[in-house]
């Protein structure tokens, strides 16, 4: 049934087939703001205009040297006809010093008025090439990154503690099928993939085989199963973070494959029941939970020094020591010593971009 299931979200073509040209509308790497194609047109424009005139100064000046008495619009008109390579022929060069000028000066800059029309064209061209490029570098580099499925409200908190924590913005790889969340992401400085995570194809060319965890954030349960299904298929080791609105598909999401599942709707009904009774408690709370400034819980490595040390009894606020991957918490028996190799689940200041540990 789930592999039916599945089926019904995939898609006829073959993303990860197709050349990486044709993926330049689906994956986006976040690079140097561009100029908009029209401030790319005018400035051209202008520097053409300013050719034309001055080969018609020069034109000007040298009026003596040419077929036929010269005003300053036959020298604009001879100006244009000549850098446009018209060439009509009813005003010519006639001196030794005007063809000289011609030669030397007219010739070049008739080249170079040439490359600033067909300026633009070559642009677009050149700007495709190295996105594909751009592109193909990046399937063929990117290891160990986080992949965020929806960038709704859960999808953006998550993004935000993943480079609180220190995670670089090009190790972020946001999937969402709407493109204006995709375009706040690119402005965070994240890659962006645009296409459904629940199609196999759109996972793949995110690189899901190579990805060190998933955050499965999307609006409905349902595609949270689905997708969280694709994921563990496609990518066995991948550490999976899944959401779900309802407590009853907590299952589900669990026999799919993911390592943690977070209720969202539970989660904030306790908090609702605990406003009510004891608000500074959820403010502590939501300060422990906002990574940018005041308290934040985080983990870290044991020092050599901790070993075989009561976590109770250390400087910073611990609350659980991780083993073998399994959480103990502090009042747990496991968690009496800490051991080579733990990792402390601990409460850490924040300032700013500063972070002090207590």
């Amino acid at each position: 049934m789930a592999k039916r299931f599945r089926e019904r979200f995939r898609a006829d073509g073959q993303l990860s087939a197709m050349p990486v040209h044709a993926l330049l509308g689906v994956i986006s790497i976040p690079g140097k703001p561009r100029s908009s194609p029209w401030v790319l047109i005018g400035t051209r424009v202008g520097y053409a205009l300013i050719l034309l005139v001055f080969v018609a100064v020069i034109v000007y000046m040298d009026r003596d040297g040419y077929s036929e008495q010269l005003t300053f619009i036959d020298a604009l008109y001879y100006s244009a006809v000549s850098l446009s390579t018209t060439g009509y022929g009813d005003i010519t060069p006639v001196t030794q010093g005007a063809r000289v000028v011609n030669i030397l000066l007219i010739t070049p800059l008739r080249i170079a008025f040439l490359i600033i029309l067909v300026g633009t064209t070559l642009s677009v061209l050149t700007e495709e090439s190295r996105k594909s490029l751009q592109i193909q570098r990046w399937r063929n580099r990117v290891r160990n990154h986080t992949i965020v499925v929806g960038y709704g409200t859960k999808g953006r908190s998550a993004v935000a503690a993943l480079l609180a924590d220190g995670v670089p913005a090009h190790q972020i790889v946001v999937i969402d099928t709407d493109r204006v969340a995709l375009s706040k992401a690119e402005n965070q400085g994240l890659v962006t993939v645009h296409g459904s995570a629940t199609k196999a194809d759109v996972l793949k060319i995110a690189g899901v085989s190579r990805a060190r965890s998933v955050v499965v954030a999307p609006n409905l349960d349902d595609t949270a199963v689905l997708v969280t299904l694709s994921v563990r298929e496609l990518a066995p080791s991948a550490m999976i973070v899944a959401s779900v609105r309802e407590s009853e598909n907590q299952h589900l999401l669990e026999q799919s494959g993911a390592d943690s599942v977070v209720i969202s709707s539970e989660t904030a009904g306790r908090m609702l029941g605990l406003a009510t009774v004891t608000p500074s408690v959820v403010e502590m709370m939501e300060d422990l939970l906002s990574p940018d400034e005041g308290f934040s819980v985080a983990e870290r490595p044991v020092a050599e020094d901790e070993v075989g040390a009561n976590p109770r009894h250390l400087a910073d606020i611990v609350l659980g020591v991780v083993r073998s991957g399994e959480l103990y918490r502090i009042d747990s028996p496991e968690a009496e010593t800490v051991e080579p190799g733990d990792r402390l689940l601990y409460v850490r200041r924040v300032m700013g971009q500063d972070v002090d540990d207590l």
